[in-house]
């Protein structure tokens, strides 16, 4: 079980525009716009949007799996769908079944979608080579440049996003688009959780890892900081009604010792001593969406606003009641929007 995915549910939109953001009003329905300048909307709809309840699901389990070697490792992969690649880096702690599978089959109805596990992660050697999120963006272009992937639009989530921002600073020719979701640029802008919530999720994993039995409370406690108390509120007996695994087979994708060295480079990445990759977005050009849920403890909201600010023409979303499991909380309002943005920003427009 993923800490990044646990339920859906259908819920209204505020979208904010950082300069210009265009929507289709007819495609989202009731959305509620915060006050800002410069924004335009439109009411044509894409001829190409996907219809999450209409269309079939992608199992990325029933895809084949592959790999090759970069650098000190085998990284694992998975390919779907045909059109111009998107690439797709997952966040801290799950490999790369933890996609949703509506998801998958949105972008995949017009593009080749990739989707591989992070270094240590999954079917992904752990190598030699210290967990960073620079050099999990070398893993990245190192995996474009074997399968001969010139250019992809790049969507990341969480520790992915980071990851997906580290690889349009360093390596700008190979990204063609940028997709954000629950984000930060990091360093002394950044905007970091509340240590006591990584407190809370280093000692489970450290009872996991020394054989200790974590109540059954600690295990609601440390899932429900990823979904927001806004849609607790809405959901008052979830942690109740719901049947939880074992602490033991939250992280299955994961060993302890790398799950801490991937979070360690995650808390490292909001270090105040650097500047993060805030000040390089300003010369990022291309197009880029920012996703994010109003209630986001782990990766805190502030963050995305920040992003948003820095890069020219930035699209920023802001999706009302949800927390860091935003993609799992609101799979059809993400998958919209990701195909709204996709159509408009794409290279025949």
């Amino acid at each position: 079980m993923s800490m990044h995915k646990l339920a859906r549910i259908d819920r209204s939109m505020i979208v904010l525009a950082i300069p210009i953001f265009i929507v289709s009003n007819s495609l989202f329905g009731n959305i509620g716009f915060n006050d800002t300048t410069n924004i335009a909307y439109s009411q044509s709809e894409p001829t190409n949007r996907i219809d999450s309840n209409t269309t079939q699901s992608v199992s990325i389990k029933d895809i084949p799996l592959e790999k090759v070697h970069v650098g000190d490792i085998d990284i694992a992969f998975k390919m779907l769908g045909t059109g111009d690649p998107i690439l797709l880096i997952s966040p801290a702690q799950a490999d790369m079944n933890a996609w949703d599978p509506s998801l998958l089959s949105t972008l995949s109805a017009n593009h080749t979608v990739i989707a591989f596990d992070n270094r240590g992660v999954g079917n992904t050697s752990t190598g030699i080579k210290p967990f960073s999120v620079q050099q999990f963006a070398h893993d990245t272009v190192g995996l474009m440049n074997v399968l001969k992937i010139q250019n992809a639009s790049v969507l990341g989530y969480s520790l992915g996003s980071f990851i997906a921002q580290q690889l349009a600073v360093t390596y700008p020719e190979k990204v063609n688009s940028l997709m954000l979701i629950a984000s930060s640029c990091g360093g002394k802008e950044s905007i970091p959780a509340d240590p006591r919530n990584l407190e809370m999720v280093v000692d489970m994993i450290n009872k996991v890892a020394n054989g200790t039995v974590v109540p059954s409370q600690e295990v609601k406690e440390v899932l429900s900081l990823g979904l927001g108390t806004g849609w607790l509120k809405l959901h008052p007996n979830i942690l109740e009604t719901t049947s939880f695994p074992e602490a033991k087979y939250l992280f299955p994708s994961i060993t302890p010792d790398n799950n801490l060295k991937q979070l360690n480079a995650g808390q490292k990445w909001f270090a105040k001593d650097w500047n993060g990759v805030c000040e390089d977005l300003t010369k990022i050009s291309v197009p880029t969406l920012i996703m994010t849920g109003t209630d986001d403890v782990n990766v805190p909201t502030k963050n995305s606003l920040i992003i948003a600010e820095k890069i020219p023409g930035s699209w920023l979303v802001q999706i009302k009641d949800a927390g860091h499991q935003i993609t799992g909380q609101y799979p059809d309002e993400i998958n919209s929007i990701l195909q709204t943005f996709l159509s408009v920003t794409g290279p025949d427009n």
